[in-house]
């Protein structure tokens, strides 16, 4: 059984202490630690900051079907690369997501990896088609014990079908995210819709085609009483309705990607098609507002919406690229200029957004735990005086539209149930053996984790 002492560590950005780990949870914090931690191998974590291990809600691994642009193992070495001690896995593989037997298929594929919790979300309805519910409660039956359901990429765009998927998941208290586009309003849609758009001539993708679904879904979750969670807000417009919901009581949680927070449609000028994302970049205004929902607690949650492609997809013209950016290794780092390096925010609210919120959401047991005695040692420990370049090493694919950027807070190591996945800067070679027993993605009670 392995045994770490964590020496001279902040936690959440208090004073240095010791925290020991034996097997896959925290046996002693303080002077109990030192004490006890005599025969442990030392972590010198002096200057580093250590918060729950990141969870992230929206993941995209591509396995299985689209292996070329990533794959369970590559895309959870990318997680503990950015900190991540669990991924949710979106549903829209080939074959996608929406049977019992698939979303088992992902989840034991991340066991084998041993780099993150990889707890799969189902998909809503069959082959992401939007015409007829999945098989939810098998799924949710399922050994995976899957919680959160999604057609992510594409809009669960019938009332009536979303109706019923939100009635349908209360039975196992899930959640439906969903991916709010209004597909009629966005046809042919390359960019946002502005001014740049009609400077370069790309069709526009509306900011009414997010907000008119939000406004719809929120609405309909308070008439039946269920869970809703937003997938990525990108525009000032959605903010206010997510606002205005949270004030009426309507049980809605919200997240924005990295990219949401920092890049703009200016980008766009370049043609560079790694800046091509769905939902688009928006502008300036969008990206302060968003920023603001973040830090007073409107957005819930950061998610990467890790987006993978191989570079043909990504290496032509803007029309014929396909959308997504990748996030899993710069997440933590924008996550920290935008809370912390900007003074705007603290090390609670980091922890809050990028694992205790997410971990609440997906109904995680054993994430998004305080660091604490007889928690699971998922941690991630976070250099908050080195600046670096944006780089991603770790992911099969290579979309990513931070290169070029300088941010703050690199995570040095990733502690996953007590096995160091990123131990001084570096992926460890192989992930932590779990069997395939084990149910990682154990959900908590209605009541809490």
């Amino acid at each position: 059984m392995s045994k770490f002492l964590l020496k001279n560590v902040s936690l959440l950005g208090d004073a240095a202490t010791d925290v020991l780990i034996e097997g896959e949870h925290i046996i002693a914090v303080g002077g109990d630690a030192a004490a006890q931690g005599a025969s442990a191998e030392i972590i010198d974590c002096t200057g580093l900051i250590a918060v729950p291990g990141l969870v992230d809600l929206h993941t995209h691994l591509r396995e299985p079907g689209f292996e070329a642009s990533e794959t369970v193992l590559t895309g959870t070495r990318s997680a503990a690369a950015g900190g991540f001690t669990a991924v949710h896995a979106m549903a829209n593989t080939s074959p996608v997501a929406d049977t019992a037997g698939v979303v088992e298929q992902v989840w034991s594929l991340g066991l084998a990896a041993g780099f993150a919790d990889v707890v799969p979300v189902g998909a809503v309805t069959v082959g992401l088609e939007g015409k007829q519910l999945a098989e939810l409660a098998a799924m949710a039956d399922s050994r995976a014990q899957v919680r959160v359901f999604s057609d992510d990429g594409k809009c669960v765009s019938d009332p009536l079908l979303m109706r019923r998927a939100l009635e349908y998941v209360k039975a196992f208290d899930g959640v439906v995210a969903q991916h709010s586009q209004e597909p009629r309003l966005t046809e042919g849609a390359q960019m946002n819709e502005g001014v740049v758009s009609a400077e370069l001539g790309l069709a526009g993708w509306p900011a009414v085609a997010e907000e008119s679904i939000i406004a719809r879904d929120v609405l309909l979750a308070e008439h039946v009483g269920s869970r809703l969670h937003v997938c990525h807000l990108s525009t000032a417009g959605s903010v206010e309705i997510v606002r205005w919901a949270k004030a009426r009581g309507i049980n809605v949680t919200a997240e924005v990607t990295p990219h949401h927070l920092l890049l703009t449609d200016e980008l766009a000028r370049s043609y560079d098609a790694v800046y091509k994302v769905n939902p688009p970049l928006r502008t300036q205004a969008d990206v302060l507002a968003l920023r603001e929902a973040l830090i007073d607690g409107t957005i819930d949650i950061i998610a990467t919406d890790h987006a993978p492609h191989p570079d043909e997809s990504k290496d032509c013209e803007w029309n014929a690229a396909a959308f997504g950016m990748l996030g899993l290794e710069v997440a933590a780092s924008v996550a920290y200029d935008v809370l912390i390096g900007s003074g705007a925010s603290n090390w609670q609210r980091f922890a809050e957004v990028l694992s205790y919120n997410p971990a609440q959401i997906g109904r995680l047991s054993q994430q998004g735990q305080p660091i604490e005695v007889g928690s699971t040692a998922n941690l991630a420990l976070i250099d908050p005086t080195k600046r670096r370049d944006a780089v991603s090493i770790e992911s099969k694919s290579s979309n990513n539209p931070y290169v070029g950027l300088t941010v703050g807070g690199e995570v040095v190591h990733t502690i996953y149930r007590g096995y160091p996945t990123k131990l001084n800067g570096k992926v460890a070679a192989e992930g932590r053996s779990l069997g395939n027993s084990k149910n990682l993605a154990r959900t908590a009670s209605k009541a809490g984790k």
